[in-house]
């Protein structure tokens, strides 16, 4: 589908849960990753994005950096910092405290990274990912400011489609701002049942705070998958707006 936005990237969320929304894979019977890759492959994103807690793994493997990066007691302006612009692909970490350390690694598979952090960050972490080779920007002073975020990463870097591969409070929050125009839904044959599981959208609120009647799904494409897996395509658009 074309972009239908001229400020940001067409943004889809790619996700497998059991039939009950729960989203923690690794407790299931269903082989919950066997079509996930593919489909990523398919829906042909620019740019992936997933937050600190998936991120952690990629920067645990990381090299250090050959050196810590020298302190000259002169703070460090909170200006996007663009390492690269032009390549194959991003990964997208969500960062908002800066406590993911890359060390030397700036990409993932090839995908540049880029980080997405708010202004409260530490002057040490943004030499060392400066020294480092990764990028980064803000949004937000103390909180992701999800609009902003997006709307940095097609003018910084031209990204036009946008995989959001999170857990459900940043779906949540990204579903909340209203940048979120499509979800990618498998649907594994499971249950998982256990109260308070995340899911695929989580956010604190009260019962008036539902995106129930705010956002309207129109089902675009459903397929049967030979594990018995539902792959789910749904458009998403603000409720008053065409889809």
């Amino acid at each position: 589908m074309d972009n239908p936005h001229p400020d940001r990237p067409y943004v889809l969320c790619h996700m497998t849960s059991s039939v009950d929304g729960r989203i923690k894979v690794r407790r299931w019977l269903a082989d919950a990753d066997r079509h996930y890759e593919r489909i990523h492959a398919e829906l042909g994103g620019d740019a992936w994005m997933c937050g600190r807690i998936t991120m952690q793994g990629y920067a645990d493997s990381a090299d250090p950096l050959p050196q810590a990066p020298a302190d000259d007691g002169v703070p460090v302006p909170r200006e996007d910092h663009v390492a690269t612009h032009d390549a194959k692909g991003y990964a997208i970490a969500l960062d908002a405290r800066g406590r993911l350390d890359w060390g030397a690694r700036n990409d993932i598979t090839g995908d540049h990274v880029v980080v997405v952090l708010t202004e409260s960050v530490p002057d040490e972490h943004l030499r060392a990912l400066k020294a480092g080779g990764q990028s980064y920007l803000f949004a937000g002073e103390r909180e992701v400011d999800f609009a902003l975020a997006v709307r940095k990463l097609k003018a910084l870097f031209g990204i036009e489609r946008l995989l959001v591969e999170g857990g459900g409070h940043i779906n949540g929050s990204m579903l909340q701002a209203g940048v979120i125009d499509e979800l990618s839904l498998l649907l594994a044959p499971a249950v998982d049942g256990v109260s308070g599981t995340p899911a695929v959208f989580d956010f604190r609120g009260e019962e008036s705070d539902s995106m129930g009647k705010r956002r309207k799904l129109d089902l675009k494409s459903c397929e049967q998958l030979d594990d018995g897996t539902v792959w789910l395509r749904y458009r998403i658009t603000p409720v008053g707006e065409e889809a």
